[in-house]
């Protein structure tokens, strides 16, 4: 635990009372605070008097001793309207800020020397992959690392900082909308893509949320910028105007410069303090497979290397990076059929980087749509042999494959894994895949992503090998 001092002897709000909630509530009591907690869920109040806190319902108190709110990230802040909280705790000039904002004053507490090396990772897909990997980098070049943020445990739920150590943050949207002090040693904008609209109000509200990790850096600190989309690389035009050259280094996947780190094909570049040259091998990664894949390989050596790792060391801990839960997850090899769990994939542009990376796909897709639907993944339909639909999208998703992808209605998980099984081996040929990627939020049937993977890695598990021997389950 990562205790808070900053609100020691005053009385703090925290609301939503998930993982993160209660973390923060546990930090700021070890740090000396007085927490009223709540949660509009019952269940969730009850998990927190289970693990020790103390109930206030801050929909009916007093505000007026109230020194700050801690807001867990998917409580509405502006949009589409601000919560009840919020808005009690505004009327009374109480900041509202978030666990990643206790975190930053916790690193701003400490002399200069005892303080950690900060690196953020933000963007709209590839997020937790580029994080696991700086992470794992990292540790392989013997490093002490804390992997956390969007990924993980809760942050203040970590390891007290130690001199030397490096934290390693994915950050959403969310988390950054409540963070005003975090100073990023290293911080990393992947790409951006609208995503999140109802909770930021506009692809502008989204896209300024993202800069703030930007805004928050001090002189000196480096900004890795993906420039593959034209908005991050007009981005990078004007980071480049206001600060130093070294202080800003460009990745890409496929875009060939002077002075940054690319990909073309397999092969990562590093041309940043000599003549360009080829330092990974991605046919050595199993784990990192497409182009997302090379352009986060990217990002993760830029980042490295502005920390002082060599480029020959982290090509060797790249080739040993097992991969991410739910993220092209290869589950098993079952009946000469291959079963990939990409249920992190919660947009179409998520969706089209696994699409992009097999041929002839039993696609199964569904859950919440977001805006947008499955425009972005339209690229690729030519790869999908059929499409298997469940949860709430169904319907709507249907209509926007009609003439250009043979689909079926399954309804939930269990349906789509069972037919598109059957005609994956009714098909009678080599390669075949059969792939979560729903390009939509969990949320209709499942409690997370997570959940959804968890789920379709149990009913590969349950799936009755024929000719062949499961392999490779995790």
């Amino acid at each position: 635990m990562i205790p808070i001092h900053a609100y020691e002897g005053r009385r703090v709000a925290v609301f939503g009372l998930g993982r993160t909630g209660i973390a923060t509530a546990k930090a700021l009591e070890a740090g000396g605070a007085a927490v009223s907690c709540w949660d509009d869920s019952e269940p969730s109040r009850l998990r927190a008097e289970a693990d020790g806190l103390t109930l206030d319902d801050l929909n009916r108190r007093d505000w007026g001793d109230i020194a700050a709110l801690i807001l867990s990230p998917g409580i509405p802040l502006t949009h589409p309207k601000p919560h009840h909280v919020v808005e009690l705790a505004r009327a009374v000039d109480a900041p509202v800020i978030g666990d990643v904002e206790l975190f930053a004053m916790a690193i701003a507490d400490l002399p200069e020397k005892r303080r950690p090396k900060i690196i953020g990772i933000t963007g709209t897909n590839g997020k937790s992959t580029t994080t696991a990997l700086i992470g794992h980098i990292l540790r392989e070049t013997g490093r002490n690392v804390v992997v956390g943020g969007n990924i993980g445990d809760a942050i203040l739920a970590q390891a007290a900082p130690r001199p030397g150590s490096y934290y390693v943050l994915e950050l959403s949207s969310y988390q950054l909308d409540l963070t005003h002090t975090l100073a990023c040693d290293v911080a990393l904008l992947l790409n951006i893509s609208p995503d999140h609209i109802d909770r930021h109000g506009d692809f502008d509200g989204y896209f300024r949320a993202k800069q703030r990790l930007f805004d928050m850096q001090r002189p000196g600190d480096v900004a890795v910028i993906g420039i593959d989309d034209n908005v991050t690389s007009a981005y990078f035009s004007t980071l480049r105007r206001n600060r130093r050259e070294e202080e800003i280094i460009p990745i890409s996947a496929g875009r060939v410069f002077a002075r940054g780190v690319y990909a073309l094909g397999d092969r990562v570049y590093d041309a940043l303090d000599c003549a360009s040259h080829p330092v990974v091998d991605l046919a050595d990664a199993p784990a990192l497979p497409g182009r997302h894949n090379a352009q986060n390989a990217a990002a993760a050596l830029a980042a490295v290397r502005a920390l002082g790792v060599s480029g020959r060391a982290a090509a060797d801990a790249i080739a040993t990076f097992p991969g991410l839960a739910h993220r092209q997850e290869r589950v098993a090899t079952i009946n000469g059929v291959t079963y990939i769990n990409d249920s992190k994939a919660t947009n179409a542009e998520a969706a089209t980087q696994a699409l992009g990376c097999y041929d002839q796909v039993r696609w199964i897709v569904g859950g919440r749509a977001k805006d947008g639907g499955l425009v972005a993944a339209r690229p690729h339909f030519n790869r999908v042999a059929k499409a298997y639909l469940i949860g709430e999208a169904a319907t709507g998703f249907a209509t926007e494959l009609d003439g250009d992808v043979p689909h079926e209605a399954c309804g939930d998980l269990a349906a789509a894994l069972e037919a598109a099984t059957r005609d994956a081996i009714a098909a009678g040929v080599s390669g075949q895949v059969v792939l979560l990627s729903p390009a939509a939020a969990s949320f209709d049937q499942f409690t997370s992503y997570e959940a959804r993977g968890d789920a379709f890695r149990e009913l590969v598990r349950a799936l009755e090998p024929v000719d062949a021997v499961a392999e490779g389950v995790a």
